[in-house]
């Protein structure tokens, strides 16, 4: 079954035009890559999708278009965005930055059982339960922002370079651990990622875009086998 399905998807900031038709789909509990340069309009598309800039065309998460959608809507439907940069709330504890992200629970009982699971999950960030985000390193602050999302309990995570700015062996733990998450919850995943041997680890295929538009789509085997993207992103 589609979960989420990108036909001809536009994007704009003010008058520029970023995105010149995506399109792509999201199968319930499957994981989609999305690789490009610089520029190519990887962020952008998973923000039409959360509702954070303007956009065209067609954008259907279970079958209703959400395109227009205030990001609040989108996020209450069950779409869960971990922004590139993190978007940690340094003021607040561990914990709390946990709690914001149920903001919109009831279930007080399941929450803090999710929470137990979250530091389970990510073990550092229970040694740091009581730390404010802006005390964590740069790869605890990458797991709590994927956990605050896990929190939200969401049909669907939107994953923006979750490697950025980390250790080579800190991003495999990260990734490592939200694969695990895969496996264990169901979640459906929508990827970014300029590490294309780390989004290989968890996708089960990928698109990627030039400059705005769908270039080559295909499985992870079928991508891994194409020179062009050795070349590009694999370092073959």
């Amino acid at each position: 079954m589609t979960l989420l399905e990108l036909k001809d998807v536009t994007a704009f900031y003010g008058p520029v035009q970023v995105l010149e038709g995506v399109s792509l789909t999201v199968p319930d509990g499957g994981a989609v890559g999305i690789l490009g340069a610089n520029g190519a309009g990887k962020t952008t598309t998973l923000r039409a999708i959360s509702g954070t800039v303007r956009a065209g065309g067609s954008i259907l998460f279970e079958g209703k278009d959400i395109r227009g959608s205030k990001p609040e809507k989108v996020a209450a439907m069950g779409i869960a965005h971990v922004p590139e940069g993190r978007g940690t709330l340094g003021g607040l504890t561990v914990r709390e930055n946990l709690r914001v992200g149920a903001y919109l629970r009831r279930d007080r009982k399941g929450i803090e059982s999710d929470i137990e699971y979250c530091l389970d999950l990510f073990p550092q960030l229970r040694d740091r339960i009581r730390s404010n985000g802006s005390a964590l390193s740069g790869g605890e602050q990458q797991m709590l922002a994927v956990a605050r999302a896990i929190m939200a309990k969401p049909r669907l995570l939107l994953l923006d370079e979750a490697s950025l700015g980390l250790a080579p062996s800190t991003a495999k733990s990260v990734y490592e651990a939200i694969g695990r998450l895969r496996r264990e919850s169901g979640i459906a995943m929508l990827v970014v990622e300029q590490n294309a041997n780390l989004a290989f680890t968890l996708v089960d295929s990928a698109t990627v875009l030039e400059t705005g538009h769908n270039a080559i789509t295909g499985s992870t085997a079928e991508l891994r086998g194409m020179d062009e993207i050795r070349r590009a992103y694999l370092g073959g």
